[in-house]
């Protein structure tokens, strides 16, 4: 090893490139680096051969595990989307997506925050399902939001009757609000189930590890907009569907609307009377406030700059 004047952190930024850059067909380490050189002496710069193997083998032990790992990582998380571009697509996706994209963060829950955007500016990376698939993989990272974002004090039922056209509230910071070209929520649902079976069964029987995958038929969705509310009660995270208006109007709470512009904002070119809106308000609430949906804002967001 020959480190030179190489200081820690550009080791550390050496060493990252190396391991992060992704591996060949065979799953080997690629012999040139990014910036052209070849990776025996990128490698033999900061790492020293021993009796077993040379510099640029002890790295690459070091770069398939990084990408084994975050590969596998993605795949639980998006179980779903691996089922409806299929096993092969996703590992390219992956591979494409993670080297836009590397991991940044201590955990790997954080991995998969960029992939629905990604994937709404690489529709080619999809297919022909890519609107299925961009559903698909919103709805999951939702659900990832929902299992572990923060959970705040909800308002109570006698709280709401307080509230006035002037009124400003919040959500619950785990409640996600997602607006679908496709109503895949029960399919992502029906693909997290068969991921838990099948891990759960692999883990009580061992030899099912070695058996091919058996991907679940997909069901024929027609395109159809739906709206749905993704939330978590205890542990379990668990999904809603909205109506239109009622997405609007908690969409607009969430924006910091007065209760008055939200509930405007909810009607906003709809076709219930007058008569069935307050109606739905009502019965919205109700649910909400049942739910833990509302929230008083937070002082700092009352506070004008």
């Amino acid at each position: 090893m020959s480190t030179g004047a190489m200081s820690l952190e550009k080791l550390q930024r050496e060493m990252a490139a190396a391991v992060m850059q992704p591996l060949t067909r065979d799953n080997g380490m690629r012999t040139h680096s990014a910036d052209g050189r070849p990776m025996t002496a990128v490698a033999a710069s900061f790492i020293a051969p021993n009796s077993r193997l040379n510099a640029f083998e002890r790295l690459e032990i070091y770069n398939r595990q990084y990408w084994f790992r975050v590969l596998g990582a993605l795949s639980e998380d998006f179980p779903a989307l691996r089922a409806v571009v299929g096993p092969l697509r996703f590992e390219a996706i992956s591979v494409a997506y993670l080297t836009s994209h590397p991991s940044r963060s201590f955990t790997l829950r954080n991995l998969g925050s960029h992939l629905p955007a990604w994937l709404a500016a690489h529709p080619e990376q999809a297919g022909r399902r890519h609107r299925l698939a961009h559903d698909v993989a919103r709805v999951e990272w939702a659900f990832i939001e929902a299992f572990d974002s923060a959970d705040r004090a909800p308002l109570t039922a006698g709280e709401i009757e307080t509230l006035d056209g002037e009124s400003r509230l919040a959500l619950q910071p785990h409640l996600q609000l997602v607006a679908l070209n496709f109503p895949v929520d029960d399919l992502v649902l029906q693909h997290h189930k068969h991921q838990k079976r099948q891990t759960s069964e692999a883990g009580l029987e061992p030899d099912r590890e070695e058996e091919q995958e058996k991907p679940l038929e997909l069901p024929r969705l027609r395109q159809r907009e739906t709206w749905l509310a993704a939330h978590r009660v205890e542990m379990s995270v668990y999904y809603r569907r909205l109506e239109r208006e009622e997405f609007q109007m908690l969409s607009a709470i969430r924006q910091g609307l007065p209760l008055a512009q939200a509930i405007a904002a909810g009607f906003a070119a709809s076709r219930i009377s007058a008569h069935r809106q307050a109606l739905k308000v009502r019965e919205w609430f109700a649910t909400w406030a049942e739910l833990g949906w509302i929230c008083a804002p937070e002082l700092e967001s009352l506070i004008k700059p």
